[in-house]
């Protein structure tokens, strides 16, 4: 059971650091949610791709809504930690 968990937390570990070298993050899918807003008001794309860009629009929007408390707790739990340090 435990050599499992070793395997799964080694593939997160190595998907994080994928990620991280790609130098894709939360900001930068809100600025892709942003882009995709702006370009629909403008009247970017034809009637018959709304649909599809609504779906990746709404699945975005979902899923950097969840992961906005999470971000800001993270925030948070740095601040106190900071706070703590400085003042020890």
């Amino acid at each position: 059971m435990s050599e499992e968990n070793n395997e799964a937390v080694a593939e997160g570990a190595a998907q994080s650091e994928a990620a991280n070298a790609v130098g894709l993050n939360v900001g930068d899918l809100a600025g892709l949610r942003q882009i995709i807003a702006v370009a629909a008001q403008r009247g970017a794309f034809r009637a018959e791709e709304m649909e599809v860009i609504g779906r990746v629009y709404n699945k975005l929007n979902a899923f950097l809504n969840a992961m906005t408390p999470a971000a800001e707790e993270e925030v948070a739990e740095e601040t106190t930690e900071e706070t703590e340090t400085s003042e020890g």
